[in-house]
């Protein structure tokens, strides 16, 4: 998917800057930097701002009209065969907030991580429900190879009985949030809403705000949204969260498949030592990543479930192209 890029033409009127913080259809929600908020609409038919862009506008009565979009640092979105789904543009961070119960889709996970990589986005792995001993201790143990390759993984509690002991791991997890803007991330059941209401005690009443500035009603709560998080700043606005919908399923169709080794660590370490430079990963001899993945009788740096998920993710890809 290309990604919109500013426009050429010299304005004939002075434009403001703003920031959209909450999407819906044609309507963009628009913060100043003096922090008021107003309605704007895109100048042509298809509203291309995410939550996240920085925009230039100019005012249209009450409300105001997109003129140019900034250049963005990155976009984190899902492609399918069907539909382009963005979530947000300018990011630091990748917030994936799993659950030891009930369990996680490793290959979701698999892909919003693809996803962040092909962006140079810093993945952060956060698993909920640390007070449940056993599904807890088998989804860390799931999560090994994570942890092997270098991706950060948090511990997290966030029933409501562990708010009241210090380690349930919301200070840690804060460490890593502090000073940036964070997209959250997460399956149903793995306590998103209780983590962004945890760290933004008023977030439900924000949101009645902005459904009610984008009149669209029940409809705004499918959508993405900016949070300031002053408490982590003591009063200066630089950390944000951006609270995104949740999804069944997570499209790579905008990755190449011969792209698809790079965005996944364990496997990008040997890429460039195969014996054929188009080497697929898959079945040919003299592969170095091949000879990295564990087995029953030999013990490798790739784990079986990973390249099984490479496999199944890399002929998904090649059949898009078809």
């Amino acid at each position: 998917m290309s990604k919109p890029k500013a426009r050429d033409e010299t304005p004939s009127v002075d434009l403001k800057p703003g920031l959209v913080v909450a999407a819906y259809g044609r309507h963009s929600l628009v913060e100043t930097p003096d922090g008021q908020r107003l309605i704007c609409h895109p100048r042509g038919k298809k509203n291309q701002a995410v939550v996240g862009d920085h925009v230039l506008w100019q005012a249209t009565g009450d409300e105001g009209s997109i003129e140019r979009l900034q250049e963005r640092r990155n976009l984190f979105y899902r492609q399918d065969e069907i539909r382009t789904k963005s979530f947000a543009a300018n990011l630091d961070r990748v917030l994936i907030l799993i659950a030891a119960e009930p369990e996680f889709s490793e290959s979701q996970l698999a892909r919003a991580l693809v996803a962040a990589e092909a962006e140079k986005i810093k993945p952060i792995i956060a698993l909920n429900k640390s007070d449940l001993a056993t599904p807890f201790a088998q989804a860390w143990e799931r999560l090994a190879p994570y942890r092997t390759m270098g991706y950060l993984v948090l511990p997290l509690s966030l029933s409501p009985r562990s708010a009241l002991i210090q380690s349930d791991g919301v200070d840690a997890l804060c460490d890593q949030l502090r000073g940036h803007t964070t997209l959250v991330l997460g399956p149903s059941g793995s306590g998103k809403s209780t983590l962004i209401n945890r760290l933004l005690p008023g977030a439900q009443v924000e949101t009645g705000e902005i459904s009610q500035a984008l009149n669209s009603g029940k409809h705004t709560t499918t959508n993405t949204r900016w949070y300031w998080v002053p408490e982590l700043d003591q009063g200066m606005q630089h950390t944000a969260l951006i609270d995104s919908p949740g999804f069944q399923e997570f499209g790579l169709n905008h990755i190449e498949p011969t792209r698809l080794a790079q965005c996944m660590p364990d496997l990008r370490q040997y890429l460039g030592q195969c014996k054929f430079y188009n080497c697929t990963h898959l079945h040919e001899p003299g592969c170095a990543v091949l000879a990295q993945v564990s087995s029953e009788t030999t013990t490798g740096t790739i784990s079986a479930r990973r390249h099984r998920i490479y496999a199944q993710l890399f002929d998904e890809l090649s059949q898009q192209r078809w």
